[in-house]
């Protein structure tokens, strides 16, 4: 299951390599995120320092 998901995430920053538009680095970052997410979820170390992040900034926006 995850590494079909890192397969599928790999044959799309393929596709989008092939692309020549302006907007592609915005879908590389876009890609560039969902894969630091997905590992973020699967590793508990960093899985707690992410959460701990976001937590924080939760916090600051809420007040």
């Amino acid at each position: 299951m995850f590494l079909d998901a890192i397969r599928k995430v790999f044959v799309k920053i393929q596709i989008l390599s092939y692309g020549r538009e302006g907007a592609s680095g915005i879908e590389y970052a876009i890609v560039a995120a969902m894969c630091a997410a997905v590992i973020g979820l699967f590793m508990t170390p960093i899985s707690t320092k992410v959460k701990a992040i976001f937590t924080s900034i939760q916090t600051g926006i809420a007040t």
